[in-house]
Protein backbone atom coordinates (compact mmCIF):
# COMPACT_ATOMS: atom_id res chain seq x y z
CA UNK A 1 0.00 0.00 0.00
CA UNK A 2 1.25 3.48 -0.85
CA UNK A 3 1.29 6.36 1.64
CA UNK A 4 -2.04 8.03 2.32
CA UNK A 5 -2.96 10.49 -0.43
CA UNK A 6 -4.99 13.19 1.33
CA UNK A 7 -5.32 15.35 -1.78
CA UNK A 8 -6.79 12.49 -3.80
CA UNK A 9 -9.18 11.49 -1.01
CA UNK A 10 -10.50 15.02 -0.61
CA UNK A 11 -10.94 15.26 -4.37
CA UNK A 12 -13.52 12.47 -4.07
CA UNK A 13 -15.79 14.69 -1.93
CA UNK A 14 -17.52 17.62 -3.67
CA UNK A 15 -17.85 19.55 -0.39
CA UNK A 16 -14.12 20.30 -0.34
CA UNK A 17 -14.43 22.21 -3.63
CA UNK A 18 -17.24 24.47 -2.37
CA UNK A 19 -15.85 28.00 -1.84
CA UNK A 20 -17.90 28.60 1.31
CA UNK A 21 -16.39 25.50 2.93
CA UNK A 22 -12.82 25.95 1.72
CA UNK A 23 -11.64 27.76 4.84
CA UNK A 24 -13.63 25.60 7.25
CA UNK A 25 -12.52 22.46 9.11
CA UNK A 26 -15.34 19.96 9.51
CA UNK A 27 -15.39 18.27 12.93
CA UNK A 28 -19.01 17.14 13.21
CA UNK A 29 -18.72 14.01 11.10
CA UNK A 30 -20.34 11.88 13.80
CA UNK A 31 -23.53 13.79 13.04
CA UNK A 32 -23.23 13.12 9.31
CA UNK A 33 -20.32 12.92 6.91
CA UNK A 34 -19.85 14.61 3.57
CA UNK A 35 -21.16 12.39 0.73
CA UNK A 36 -18.63 11.09 -1.77
CA UNK A 37 -18.84 12.07 -5.44
CA UNK A 38 -19.81 8.54 -6.46
CA UNK A 39 -22.96 8.70 -4.30
CA UNK A 40 -23.85 12.20 -5.52
CA UNK A 41 -23.46 11.07 -9.14
CA UNK A 42 -25.63 7.98 -8.70
CA UNK A 43 -28.32 9.89 -6.82
CA UNK A 44 -28.43 12.61 -9.49
CA UNK A 45 -28.55 10.04 -12.28
CA UNK A 46 -31.39 8.12 -10.64
CA UNK A 47 -33.49 11.26 -10.11
CA UNK A 48 -32.88 12.55 -13.62
CA UNK A 49 -32.94 9.30 -15.64
CA UNK A 50 -34.51 6.48 -13.63
CA UNK A 51 -37.06 7.89 -11.21
CA UNK A 52 -39.78 5.39 -12.05
CA UNK A 53 -41.29 2.42 -10.23
CA UNK A 54 -38.52 -0.21 -10.37
CA UNK A 55 -38.76 -3.83 -11.55
CA UNK A 56 -41.39 -3.20 -14.25
CA UNK A 57 -40.89 -4.77 -17.72
CA UNK A 58 -39.46 -1.72 -19.50
CA UNK A 59 -35.85 -0.63 -19.78
CA UNK A 60 -35.80 2.45 -17.53
CA UNK A 61 -37.56 0.56 -14.76
CA UNK A 62 -35.24 -2.41 -15.12
CA UNK A 63 -32.21 -0.11 -14.88
CA UNK A 64 -33.66 1.39 -11.70
CA UNK A 65 -34.19 -2.04 -10.17
CA UNK A 66 -30.75 -3.21 -11.26
CA UNK A 67 -29.11 -0.29 -9.47
CA UNK A 68 -31.02 -1.00 -6.28
CA UNK A 69 -30.01 -4.66 -6.48
CA UNK A 70 -26.43 -3.65 -7.16
CA UNK A 71 -26.26 -1.61 -3.97
CA UNK A 72 -27.57 -4.44 -1.82
CA UNK A 73 -25.40 -7.09 -3.48
CA UNK A 74 -22.13 -5.18 -3.38
CA UNK A 75 -22.48 -3.77 0.14
CA UNK A 76 -23.60 -7.13 1.56
CA UNK A 77 -20.51 -8.77 0.06
CA UNK A 78 -18.30 -6.06 1.58
CA UNK A 79 -19.93 -6.67 4.96
CA UNK A 80 -19.34 -10.43 4.71
CA UNK A 81 -23.02 -11.42 4.64
CA UNK A 82 -25.47 -12.71 2.03
CA UNK A 83 -27.39 -10.28 -0.16
CA UNK A 84 -30.77 -11.10 1.40
CA UNK A 85 -29.37 -10.39 4.90
CA UNK A 86 -28.97 -6.66 4.15
CA UNK A 87 -32.01 -4.40 4.25
CA UNK A 88 -32.53 -0.65 3.87
CA UNK A 89 -34.82 1.57 5.94
CA UNK A 90 -35.38 5.29 6.57
CA UNK A 91 -32.91 5.47 9.47
CA UNK A 92 -31.18 3.33 12.07
CA UNK A 93 -33.59 4.64 14.69
CA UNK A 94 -36.56 3.45 12.61
CA UNK A 95 -34.92 0.12 11.81
CA UNK A 96 -34.22 -0.55 15.48
CA UNK A 97 -37.75 0.40 16.47
CA UNK A 98 -39.27 -2.06 13.99
CA UNK A 99 -36.82 -4.74 15.08
CA UNK A 100 -37.85 -4.20 18.71
CA UNK A 101 -41.51 -4.72 17.80
CA UNK A 102 -40.62 -8.07 16.27
CA UNK A 103 -38.53 -9.04 19.29
CA UNK A 104 -41.44 -8.07 21.56
CA UNK A 105 -43.47 -10.95 20.07
CA UNK A 106 -40.47 -13.30 19.85
CA UNK A 107 -39.70 -13.17 23.58
CA UNK A 108 -41.32 -15.69 25.93
CA UNK A 109 -42.59 -15.12 29.47
CA UNK A 110 -39.65 -15.00 31.86
CA UNK A 111 -37.13 -13.97 29.20
CA UNK A 112 -34.76 -11.07 29.74
CA UNK A 113 -32.73 -8.78 27.49
CA UNK A 114 -29.56 -6.79 28.14
CA UNK A 115 -28.97 -3.18 27.10
CA UNK A 116 -26.10 -0.84 27.94
CA UNK A 117 -25.99 2.71 29.21
CA UNK A 118 -23.17 3.44 26.74
CA UNK A 119 -25.47 3.48 23.71
CA UNK A 120 -27.03 6.22 21.63
CA UNK A 121 -30.75 6.35 22.35
CA UNK A 122 -31.55 4.62 19.03
CA UNK A 123 -30.17 1.35 20.42
CA UNK A 124 -31.42 1.87 23.95
CA UNK A 125 -34.86 3.46 24.01
CA UNK A 126 -36.73 0.86 21.90
CA UNK A 127 -35.36 -1.94 24.05
CA UNK A 128 -36.02 -0.14 27.34
CA UNK A 129 -39.68 0.20 26.31
CA UNK A 130 -40.09 -3.56 26.24
CA UNK A 131 -40.27 -3.36 30.04
CA UNK A 132 -43.77 -1.90 29.55
CA UNK A 133 -44.84 -5.39 28.43
CA UNK A 134 -43.23 -7.12 31.39
CA UNK A 135 -39.90 -7.97 29.73
CA UNK A 136 -37.02 -7.87 32.18
CA UNK A 137 -34.50 -5.31 30.90
CA UNK A 138 -31.05 -5.70 32.45
CA UNK A 139 -28.60 -2.84 32.11
CA UNK A 140 -24.95 -3.51 31.40
CA UNK A 141 -23.49 -0.40 32.99
CA UNK A 142 -20.35 1.48 32.09
CA UNK A 143 -17.60 2.47 34.47
CA UNK A 144 -18.75 5.92 35.67
CA UNK A 145 -15.22 7.31 35.42
CA UNK A 146 -13.91 5.88 32.16
CA UNK A 147 -17.09 4.93 30.28
CA UNK A 148 -15.67 1.42 29.69
CA UNK A 149 -17.97 -1.60 29.30
CA UNK A 150 -16.47 -4.40 31.38
CA UNK A 151 -17.24 -7.86 29.87
CA UNK A 152 -17.25 -9.37 33.37
CA UNK A 153 -20.32 -7.31 34.19
CA UNK A 154 -22.03 -8.80 31.14
CA UNK A 155 -21.03 -12.29 32.22
CA UNK A 156 -22.76 -11.72 35.53
CA UNK A 157 -25.94 -10.58 33.75
CA UNK A 158 -25.95 -13.71 31.58
CA UNK A 159 -25.30 -16.19 34.36
CA UNK A 160 -28.86 -17.45 34.93
CA UNK A 161 -29.49 -18.33 31.26
CA UNK A 162 -32.64 -16.22 30.91
CA UNK A 163 -31.20 -13.54 28.62
CA UNK A 164 -32.22 -14.02 24.98
CA UNK A 165 -30.89 -10.79 23.45
CA UNK A 166 -27.91 -8.52 24.18
CA UNK A 167 -27.97 -5.04 22.61
CA UNK A 168 -24.77 -3.00 22.62
CA UNK A 169 -22.75 -0.59 20.53
CA UNK A 170 -19.61 -1.14 18.48
CA UNK A 171 -18.50 2.23 19.82
CA UNK A 172 -20.34 5.03 21.58
CA UNK A 173 -20.86 8.41 19.91
CA UNK A 174 -19.43 10.16 22.99
CA UNK A 175 -17.20 7.60 24.76
CA UNK A 176 -15.77 6.36 21.42
CA UNK A 177 -14.06 3.26 22.86
CA UNK A 178 -14.14 0.43 20.30
CA UNK A 179 -15.78 -2.56 21.94
CA UNK A 180 -14.64 -6.11 21.13
CA UNK A 181 -17.76 -7.13 19.24
CA UNK A 182 -16.55 -10.62 18.34
CA UNK A 183 -15.70 -11.47 21.95
CA UNK A 184 -18.96 -10.06 23.29
CA UNK A 185 -21.10 -11.89 20.74
CA UNK A 186 -19.25 -15.13 21.49
CA UNK A 187 -19.96 -14.65 25.19
CA UNK A 188 -23.63 -14.00 24.53
CA UNK A 189 -23.93 -16.94 22.15
CA UNK A 190 -22.42 -19.29 24.71
CA UNK A 191 -25.17 -18.18 27.11
CA UNK A 192 -27.87 -18.80 24.51
CA UNK A 193 -28.47 -15.14 23.62
CA UNK A 194 -28.73 -13.32 20.31
CA UNK A 195 -26.90 -10.01 19.76
CA UNK A 196 -27.85 -6.66 18.22
CA UNK A 197 -24.98 -4.24 17.53
CA UNK A 198 -25.27 -0.52 16.79
CA UNK A 199 -22.44 0.25 14.37
CA UNK A 200 -23.47 3.82 13.52
CA UNK A 201 -20.43 5.40 15.18
CA UNK A 202 -17.96 2.78 13.94
CA UNK A 203 -18.73 2.17 10.26
CA UNK A 204 -17.71 5.66 9.02
CA UNK A 205 -14.19 4.56 9.94
CA UNK A 206 -14.29 1.40 7.83
CA UNK A 207 -16.80 -1.29 6.87
CA UNK A 208 -16.46 -4.20 9.32
CA UNK A 209 -16.61 -7.86 8.36
CA UNK A 210 -19.97 -8.42 10.03
CA UNK A 211 -19.92 -12.09 9.12
CA UNK A 212 -16.71 -12.55 11.12
CA UNK A 213 -18.04 -10.53 14.08
CA UNK A 214 -20.73 -13.17 14.65
CA UNK A 215 -23.58 -10.87 15.68
CA UNK A 216 -27.19 -11.53 14.68
CA UNK A 217 -28.02 -7.90 13.85
CA UNK A 218 -25.73 -5.06 12.83
CA UNK A 219 -27.07 -1.56 12.13
CA UNK A 220 -25.50 1.58 10.71
CA UNK A 221 -26.36 4.79 8.85
CA UNK A 222 -25.35 5.52 5.26
CA UNK A 223 -25.48 9.29 5.77
CA UNK A 224 -22.66 9.00 8.30
CA UNK A 225 -20.75 6.73 5.93
CA UNK A 226 -20.41 9.06 2.90
CA UNK A 227 -23.81 8.08 1.53
CA UNK A 228 -27.49 9.12 1.42
CA UNK A 229 -29.87 9.33 4.38
CA UNK A 230 -30.66 5.65 4.81
CA UNK A 231 -30.37 3.14 7.63
CA UNK A 232 -28.76 -0.20 6.77
CA UNK A 233 -29.46 -3.33 8.79
CA UNK A 234 -27.77 -6.69 8.58
CA UNK A 235 -30.19 -9.32 9.86
CA UNK A 236 -28.71 -12.81 9.78
CA UNK A 237 -30.84 -15.48 8.14
CA UNK A 238 -31.51 -17.74 11.11
CA UNK A 239 -32.56 -14.99 13.50
CA UNK A 240 -34.45 -13.06 10.84
CA UNK A 241 -36.69 -16.00 10.01
CA UNK A 242 -37.34 -16.63 13.72
CA UNK A 243 -38.75 -13.15 14.17
CA UNK A 244 -42.38 -12.45 13.26
CA UNK A 245 -42.85 -10.66 9.96
CA UNK A 246 -43.32 -6.87 10.28
CA UNK A 247 -43.87 -6.20 6.58
CA UNK A 248 -46.66 -6.98 4.14
CA UNK A 249 -47.92 -10.53 4.63
CA UNK A 250 -47.04 -11.50 1.05
CA UNK A 251 -43.40 -10.49 1.63
CA UNK A 252 -43.02 -12.69 4.70
CA UNK A 253 -40.67 -15.13 3.01
CA UNK A 254 -38.28 -12.40 1.78
CA UNK A 255 -35.75 -11.74 4.53
CA UNK A 256 -34.75 -8.21 3.53
CA UNK A 257 -38.42 -7.15 3.45
CA UNK A 258 -39.59 -8.78 6.71
CA UNK A 259 -38.35 -5.98 8.97
CA UNK A 260 -38.93 -3.02 6.61
CA UNK A 261 -42.68 -2.32 6.56
CA UNK A 262 -42.37 1.06 4.83
CA UNK A 263 -41.70 1.40 1.12
CA UNK A 264 -37.97 1.87 0.48
CA UNK A 265 -36.47 5.06 -0.94
CA UNK A 266 -35.52 3.73 -4.36
CA UNK A 267 -33.15 6.53 -5.32
CA UNK A 268 -31.21 6.45 -2.07
CA UNK A 269 -30.84 2.68 -2.13
CA UNK A 270 -29.48 2.90 -5.68
CA UNK A 271 -27.14 5.73 -4.68
CA UNK A 272 -25.73 3.62 -1.85
CA UNK A 273 -23.81 1.63 -4.46
CA UNK A 274 -21.65 4.74 -4.66
CA UNK A 275 -20.34 3.91 -1.20
CA UNK A 276 -19.02 0.62 -2.60
CA UNK A 277 -17.54 2.51 -5.57
CA UNK A 278 -15.67 4.79 -3.18
CA UNK A 279 -14.28 2.06 -0.93
CA UNK A 280 -13.00 0.17 -3.96
CA UNK A 281 -11.46 3.30 -5.45
CA UNK A 282 -9.83 4.21 -2.13
CA UNK A 283 -8.20 0.79 -1.86
CA UNK A 284 -7.11 0.64 -5.49
CA UNK A 285 -5.64 4.16 -5.45
CA UNK A 286 -3.42 3.17 -2.55
CA UNK A 287 -2.23 -0.07 -4.14
CA UNK A 288 -4.77 -2.43 -2.59
CA UNK A 289 -7.41 -4.74 -4.07
CA UNK A 290 -9.90 -3.10 -6.40
CA UNK A 291 -13.00 -5.23 -5.92
CA UNK A 292 -15.47 -6.46 -3.33
CA UNK A 293 -14.71 -7.65 0.18
CA UNK A 294 -10.88 -7.55 -0.17
CA UNK A 295 -11.11 -3.89 -1.21
CA UNK A 296 -13.44 -3.14 1.70
CA UNK A 297 -11.02 -4.75 4.19
CA UNK A 298 -8.08 -2.81 2.72
CA UNK A 299 -10.04 0.45 2.79
CA UNK A 300 -11.02 -0.21 6.42
CA UNK A 301 -7.40 -0.69 7.48
CA UNK A 302 -6.25 2.32 5.48
CA UNK A 303 -8.91 4.56 7.03
CA UNK A 304 -8.25 3.37 10.56
CA UNK A 305 -4.48 3.82 10.27
CA UNK A 306 -4.94 7.32 8.92
CA UNK A 307 -7.39 8.29 11.66
CA UNK A 308 -5.19 6.92 14.45
CA UNK A 309 -2.27 8.98 13.14
CA UNK A 310 -4.41 12.14 13.05
CA UNK A 311 -5.89 11.44 16.47
CA UNK A 312 -2.56 11.13 18.30
CA UNK A 313 -1.63 14.86 18.33
CA UNK A 314 -5.17 15.90 19.28
CA UNK A 315 -5.26 13.51 22.23
CA UNK A 316 -1.76 14.61 23.25
CA UNK A 317 -2.97 18.21 23.36
CA UNK A 318 -5.95 17.26 25.55
CA UNK A 319 -4.97 14.41 27.83
CA UNK A 320 -2.94 16.47 30.30
CA UNK A 321 -5.32 19.42 30.59
CA UNK A 322 -6.91 19.82 34.01
CA UNK A 323 -9.71 22.13 32.85
CA UNK A 324 -11.43 19.60 30.56
CA UNK A 325 -12.47 15.97 30.92
CA UNK A 326 -11.71 13.77 27.94
CA UNK A 327 -14.27 10.99 27.61
CA UNK A 328 -13.06 7.53 26.67
CA UNK A 329 -9.59 6.06 26.15
CA UNK A 330 -6.52 8.26 25.87
CA UNK A 331 -4.93 5.77 23.43
CA UNK A 332 -5.82 6.54 19.81
CA UNK A 333 -5.78 2.88 18.71
CA UNK A 334 -8.53 2.00 21.20
CA UNK A 335 -11.09 4.54 20.04
CA UNK A 336 -12.84 6.11 17.10
CA UNK A 337 -11.84 9.68 16.20
CA UNK A 338 -14.84 11.11 18.01
CA UNK A 339 -13.54 13.26 20.84
CA UNK A 340 -15.99 14.48 23.48
CA UNK A 341 -15.00 16.87 26.28
CA UNK A 342 -16.79 17.78 29.47
CA UNK A 343 -16.19 21.49 30.06
CA UNK A 344 -16.77 23.76 33.02
CA UNK A 345 -19.16 25.79 30.88
CA UNK A 346 -21.99 25.21 28.40
CA UNK A 347 -20.63 23.09 25.55
CA UNK A 348 -22.76 24.60 22.80
CA UNK A 349 -21.43 28.07 23.56
CA UNK A 350 -17.87 26.81 23.14
CA UNK A 351 -18.80 25.16 19.83
CA UNK A 352 -20.16 28.52 18.70
CA UNK A 353 -16.90 30.20 19.71
CA UNK A 354 -14.93 27.62 17.70
CA UNK A 355 -17.01 28.46 14.63
CA UNK A 356 -15.39 31.89 14.50
CA UNK A 357 -12.05 30.08 14.13
CA UNK A 358 -13.26 28.05 11.16
CA UNK A 359 -14.03 24.94 13.23
CA UNK A 360 -17.35 23.20 12.58
CA UNK A 361 -18.01 21.20 15.76
CA UNK A 362 -20.98 20.50 18.00
CA UNK A 363 -22.06 20.92 21.59
CA UNK A 364 -24.93 19.11 23.32
CA UNK A 365 -26.06 15.64 24.38
CA UNK A 366 -26.04 14.06 20.87
CA UNK A 367 -28.89 11.73 21.88
CA UNK A 368 -26.46 10.14 24.34
CA UNK A 369 -28.36 11.24 27.44
CA UNK A 370 -28.01 7.87 29.20
CA UNK A 371 -24.20 7.60 28.88
CA UNK A 372 -23.70 11.23 29.84
CA UNK A 373 -25.79 10.76 32.98
CA UNK A 374 -23.93 7.54 33.76
CA UNK A 375 -20.68 9.52 33.54
CA UNK A 376 -22.05 12.17 35.91
CA UNK A 377 -22.44 14.81 33.20
CA UNK A 378 -25.49 17.06 33.02
CA UNK A 379 -26.98 16.50 29.54
CA UNK A 380 -28.31 20.07 29.56
CA UNK A 381 -24.74 21.32 29.81
CA UNK A 382 -23.65 18.72 27.28
CA UNK A 383 -20.23 17.97 25.91
CA UNK A 384 -18.11 19.51 23.19
CA UNK A 385 -17.74 16.91 20.42
CA UNK A 386 -15.11 17.02 17.69
CA UNK A 387 -15.38 14.14 15.27
CA UNK A 388 -13.46 13.50 12.07
CA UNK A 389 -12.73 10.82 9.50
CA UNK A 390 -9.93 9.79 7.15
CA UNK A 391 -10.54 12.76 4.83
CA UNK A 392 -9.54 15.22 7.56
CA UNK A 393 -6.16 16.84 6.94
CA UNK A 394 -3.20 17.51 9.21
CA UNK A 395 -3.93 21.21 8.72
CA UNK A 396 -7.45 20.69 10.06
CA UNK A 397 -6.05 19.02 13.20
CA UNK A 398 -3.51 21.81 13.72
CA UNK A 399 -6.25 24.43 13.30
CA UNK A 400 -8.46 22.65 15.83
CA UNK A 401 -5.69 22.37 18.41
CA UNK A 402 -4.87 26.08 18.09
CA UNK A 403 -8.55 27.06 18.20
CA UNK A 404 -9.03 25.06 21.41
CA UNK A 405 -6.07 26.88 22.95
CA UNK A 406 -7.62 30.21 21.99
CA UNK A 407 -11.16 29.39 23.12
CA UNK A 408 -10.16 27.33 26.18
CA UNK A 409 -6.89 28.93 27.30
CA UNK A 410 -6.84 26.80 30.50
Amino acid sequence: MTSFDTAWVRSQFPAFAVPALRDQSFFENAGGSFPCAQVVHRLTRFYTERKVQPYAPYETSQLAGDEMDEARTRLAAMLGVTTQELSFGPSTTANTYVLAQAVRKWLRPGDAIVVTDQDHEANSGPWQRLAEDGVEVREWRIDPTTGHLDPQRLSDLLSDGRVRLVCFTHCSNVVAEINDVAAITAMARAAGARTCVDGVSYVPHGLPDVGALGCDVYLFSAYKTYGPHQGLMVLRQEFGMELPNQGHFFNGDVLYKRLTPAGPDHAQIAASAGMADYFEALSAHHGGPSDGAPAARAAHDLMRAREVALLEPLLAALRDRNDVRLLGPVEAAKRAPTVALELPTQAEAVAAALASHGIMAGGGDFYAVRPLRALGIDPDKGVLRMSFTHYTSEEDIDRLIQALRDVLPG
